[in-house]
């Protein structure tokens, strides 16, 4: 398994970290298969969505923050309900087809660790599907 570190610097922040999920690839020698990226914290999410225009990622969290407002009248004590209702929205993990060693995504695909209690330093963690590299055809 491979952790990512990814720094946020705004309470809601979508960060791309497709390059650093495809050197977590290389490093754990994926020649074909899949890998599963995982977000291990409560009121964060990670999806695949466009990477090409930046106002798609905005246009999301304007999205977010419309249908799960921060001051929403939550009992939750932290008063971070909404990032956790966020989270739950975006979902813990996605798993990622390799092919030949790379993520085989869409041309306009990447991959968003997607912060709603930030900033923060937060993780990531990939690990490996499939067969050994050698193994299968």
């Amino acid at each position: 398994m491979v952790e990512i570190e990814v720094r946020t610097s705004a309470r809601t922040d979508f960060v791309d970290v497709t390059r650093q999920v495809q050197a977590a690839v290389g490093r754990l020698q994926v020649a074909d298969g899949a890998v599963v990226v995982f977000n291990p914290h409560t009121t964060a999410g990670v999806t695949v969505n466009e990477g090409a225009d930046p106002d798609v990622v905005r246009d999301l969290a304007a999205i977010l923050e419309r249908a799960v407002p921060w001051s929403g009248g939550y009992r939750h004590a932290e008063g971070n309900a909404a990032a956790h209702a966020k989270a739950v929205l975006t979902g813990s993990s996605v798993t990622l087809l390799v092919r030949g060693g790379q993520l085989a995504l869409g041309t306009w695909q990447a991959v968003w660790f997607c912060d709603y209690d930030g900033p923060r330093e937060r993780r990531l963690w990939v690990g490996a599907l499939g067969a050994a590299p050698g193994v299968g055809g």
